[in-house]
């Protein structure tokens, strides 16, 4: 299999999702805790790179399997275009999941067991995504699970392991009793600051959806568009872009984030047009890139603002 070959089966030019509430994560344990691990952080950032590639050489693969034509597995797959043998599929899926949990299980011995749980829990939905009898991706629940895995369960994770010793969770074991205490007023400011991630990175999903719909039909996958239409799933796909940035307003009255964030409002204009794009023509070969770039603008200019906040 060539480089090339491999970065498409991972499509490694979908994993900035996942970057930009990793970044916010570490940035805002240290505005918050004044914290900042770095070998945790490139263990972390290292292992949730591998994984996110891992979930999506697996979908790929399922859909490769489960393709109803040889003719979509020629066209549309990567594997069938780039006539992979399956068994280096395979391989190369369980090499990058063995390397994800050895850091993942590096990284709980150095912080403690809540990192172990949550990751556990994060590699459960990432597997159970594409894998198994009913896979979430063939559900109307990608959009939610992709959102909340990749929007807030990596910025929780990214605060967690820089700053998992200021009381955010309590997990203790003692004989036969485990109890688990946490800071719910940091929990929650914790979810609030994630909302425009998870509701960006949901859009992604849903605009993947909304452009394969017919495709996705006649290969029994049965997602969020075709439950509620196309029409009212891009109704949904602007609303969450709207709701973004109330998100960022809310956060900054309640004194959540720093004021100079209200400056990601500015965005809202070329995010309007890029949805306005996006509402007149869904085709995969020309408007998907649109959600992609509303996401950069949206997550890019929240996390840079973020740091300008920090080095002031």
């Amino acid at each position: 299999m060539s480089l090339r070959t491999f970065l498409e089966l991972v499509q490694i030019q979908t994993k900035l999702t996942c970057l930009f509430p990793f970044i916010a994560g570490c940035l805002l344990a240290f505005y918050r805790f004044g914290t900042f691990r770095p070998i945790n952080t490139l263990i972390f950032i290292t292992a949730l790179l591998v994984f996110v590639m891992t979930t999506t050489a697996i979908n790929n693969y399922m859909d490769f399997r489960k393709a109803t034509s040889d003719d979509y597995r020629r066209r549309k797959n990567i594997i069938g275009q780039a006539g992979v043998p399956e068994w280096q599929i395979v391989a190369i899926i369980l090499i990058m999941f063995s390397i994800a949990t050895g850091l993942g299980i590096w990284l709980a011995f150095r912080t403690d067991l809540v990192l172990l749980l949550l990751g556990a829990a994060a590699f459960a939905i990432g597997i159970l995504y594409s894998f198994g009898p009913i896979p979430l991706s063939r559900m109307p629940l990608g959009e939610i699970f992709s959102g909340v895995t990749e929007g807030f369960i990596n910025l929780f994770l990214a605060v967690y392991i820089n700053a998992y010793d200021q009381s955010i969770v309590n997990l203790i074991w003692q004989d036969r009793l485990i109890q688990v205490r946490m800071d719910i007023v940091l929990i929650l400011e914790m979810i609030l600051v994630s909302l425009p991630f998870v509701f960006t990175i949901a859009n992604i999903m849903l605009a993947n959806n909304i452009c394969d719909l017919e495709e996705d039909i006649s290969n029994h996958r049965y997602t969020l568009p075709y439950y509620i239409g196309k029409r009212h799933a891009i109704q949904l796909y602007n609303g969450l872009y709207a709701a973004s940035f109330a998100a960022i307003v809310v956060c900054i009255v309640l004194r959540i984030l720093p004021a100079i964030l209200l400056l990601t409002l500015l965005m809202a204009v070329p995010v309007y047009r890029l949805c306005r794009r996006f509402s007149r023509v869904q085709l995969k070969s020309k408007t998907f890139i649109v959600s992609v770039k509303s996401l950069a603008l949206v997550n890019g200019t929240l996390t840079m603002l973020l740091f300008i906040a920090v080095i002031l």
